[in-house]
């Protein structure tokens, strides 16, 4: 047979470049460990490796991949994901496009991942961002990742909605499957637990369901206060985790609410979630969202400024969610328009996100106010300069907040590159003074506070 050879460098290259552009908001940094095997059956052959990043490319990118293949490659392909029992014994850098591909043994080191388990490969500890809210609920988690059953058993995670408990549980996974092969491992959310229990009580296939869910070494359950209100599933549940816990096997809870605090939930479950370690995660204060704006950039291959980063922290202040919102928003209107990120496209992408209800003031609209009045950069406004043209702006800044928010001196502090309640306080007693001493400032800072108003309009 003819083989027909083309460098397997180059397709891994022009795939890669077609996803970017026709597919950008999947794409990420570790699409780039990708290799491509060769053309077998009608099959474009690609390995990855890491078993939880090939069984998500598995499940949620065939059909994007299919169409950068067949682009690239001008003729009819499907797309074969493997992992490392792909990997061939030859070195050579071409691919055969035409003829046979030759695999390694199938046996896979890695424990096989349930077929209904899927875990997101962008939810790992390397891309987790901490910060002082969720400092002990992420070093739990680690702890639990490398030694299941050993450190804290059980772990129960809570906070509010969007501040990274699903990151941390998927990420305490990927870890222990990584570290431990030979265990049995399943992540699932409390409502997929209650499904396949309910359809093991229609079907008569309870013993099925309970040798299963009473086998696994880690138990992971997202979202647990599901289970409020639903008796039977907590009969279940509590006799699951009985077993589980008395054999010494890890189980990792999650919850928008304390134990004590979730309603209609069983004492004995409610102790049983409390006898190990219980780890609140708090929403993430200023400097910590920059770096989490950052982060999420960086894994989707974004530049995204300083001052645009700034800009998101600051008008997004709630949950994680609305940060990677905005970034996917941004990335979107960076592609329409073939320009990179700036400013003014992320006030076009984040200030109309929050129209409708009555107006009021907000710390970006202070900012604008702020670095409009006196000229200054946004980043410098935000860093640690203490120069005289960055800290009087600055001062100002904290004492409009004071007096036109319901913040408290430690999130204003925050909002202002991460200063403590006392700088806000010295701050605002120095603009008092001042302002009682020099009838112009006093002016400047009632002009600029007269200005809010309008800011508030634009932005809100």
């Amino acid at each position: 047979m003819v083989k027909e050879t083309i460098n397997k460098h180059q397709l891994k290259d022009e795939l890669l470049s077609v996803l970017k552009s026709e597919h950008p908001t999947m794409c990420r940094r570790w699409f780039n460990e990708i290799r491509v095997l060769g053309v077998v059956d009608g099959s474009l052959v690609v390995q990855i490796d890491e078993p939880v990043q090939l069984k998500y490319l598995q499940r949620c990118c065939v059909d994007q991949f299919v169409d950068a293949a067949q682009t690239v490659t001008k003729k009819l392909l499907g797309v074969r994901f493997v992992g490392e029992e792909g990997l061939g014994s030859s070195g050579d850098s071409s691919v055969v496009v035409m003829g046979d591909v030759h695999f390694g043994n199938s046996s896979s080191p890695h424990q096989p991942i349930d077929e209904d388990m899927l875990i997101c490969p962008d939810f790992n500890f390397e891309n987790f961002i901490v910060g002082p809210g969720n400092r002990l609920a992420h070093a739990a988690a680690t702890a639990v990742s490398t030694k299941p059953g050993q450190a804290y058993n059980p772990l129960f995670i809570h906070g509010g909605v969007g501040l990274g408990k699903t990151h941390l549980l998927q990420s305490i996974c990927q870890i222990a499957m990584r570290k431990n092969r030979s265990m049995k491992i399943y992540y699932v959310s409390c409502n997929g637990f209650m499904t396949q229990f309910l359809e093991s009580v229609q079907s008569g296939e309870m013993s099925s369901f309970r040798h299963r869910f009473r086998a696994y070494d880690m138990l992971v359950i997202d979202d647990i206060h599901d289970l409020s209100k639903r008796d039977q599933t907590q009969e279940e549940f509590f006799h699951t985790f009985n077993t589980l816990f008395q054999s010494g096997r890890q189980v990792v809870l999650s919850s928008d609410a304390a134990p004590n605090e979730i309603p209609f939930l069983e004492e004995r479950l409610i102790s049983r979630f409390s006898c190990g370690l219980v780890a609140c995660i708090d929403p993430p204060g200023f400097e910590t969202r920059v770096a989490i704006v950052k982060n999420k950039a960086l894994n989707r291959n974004i530049e995204i400024p300083d001052d645009v980063a700034s800009y998101i922290a600051t008008k997004l202040d709630s949950n994680i969610r609305e940060l990677e919102g905005a970034i996917t928003k941004l990335q979107g209107l960076s592609q329409l328009d073939g320009s990179p990120i700036t400013l003014s496209m992320a006030k076009q992408a984040v200030g109309g996100s929050f129209g409708g209800g009555p107006k009021h003031v907000s710390i970006q609209d202070i900012l604008d106010a702020i670095t409009s009045f006196y000229d200054v950069k946004l980043t410098d406004l935000l860093s640690k300069r203490r120069h005289k043209s960055i800290t009087v702006p600055r001062q100002v800044g904290m004492w409009l907040a004071r007096k036109n928010t319901r913040f408290s001196l430690e999130e204003i502090g925050g909002y202002f590159g991460g200063r403590d309640h006392t700088t806000v306080m010295h701050a605002i007693k120095s603009i008092d003074q001042r302002r009682g001493l020099d009838n112009q400032f006093s002016r400047d800072v009632e002009q600029i506070e007269g200005d809010l108003s309008n800011s508030s309009d634009e932005f809100e």
